[in-house]
């Protein structure tokens, strides 16, 4: 069992950044891949990064590559995710999610635990 708690969302201006970060409860953080998604008002929950076990690897679809970057300590439990260049079309709440399988990480439907979300809002 795994309970992810985010943090780190509020309002930005377009073209600013901000920093989410994704705390994780349990011994065993280093098993998962971790992902972030999002889910903005009408829309499917869609993928915008996931990572690796070891922190070595990173996915991110076009939408969001060269603007977020994620990373991990598994350490600390923690994965954060990194937003620079944002803009309007980026509102949305942010989850992170945490899965045991690392095939297709962009696939929601393979992540065991999700958190709670925690809302980002780009004004223009």
């Amino acid at each position: 069992q795994v309970q992810l708690v985010e943090s780190g969302g509020g309002l930005v201006q377009a073209g600013g950044s901000l920093r989410l970060s994704c705390a994780a409860s349990g011994r065993t953080f280093s098993s998962y891949v971790m992902g972030w998604f999002r889910q903005a008002p009408g829309k499917e929950r869609e993928f915008v990064g996931a990572i690796s076990r070891s922190g070595g690897v990173a996915y991110y679809p076009h939408s969001v590559k060269g603007r977020f970057t994620i990373s991990r300590d598994n350490a600390k439990n923690t994965v954060t995710l990194q937003m620079n260049s944002l803009t309007p079309e980026d509102t949305a709440v942010y989850y992170c999610a945490a899965s045991y399988s690392d095939y297709e990480p962009q696939r929601r439907d393979l992540y065991d635990y999700w958190g709670q979300g925690t809302q980002v809002t780009v004004s223009s």
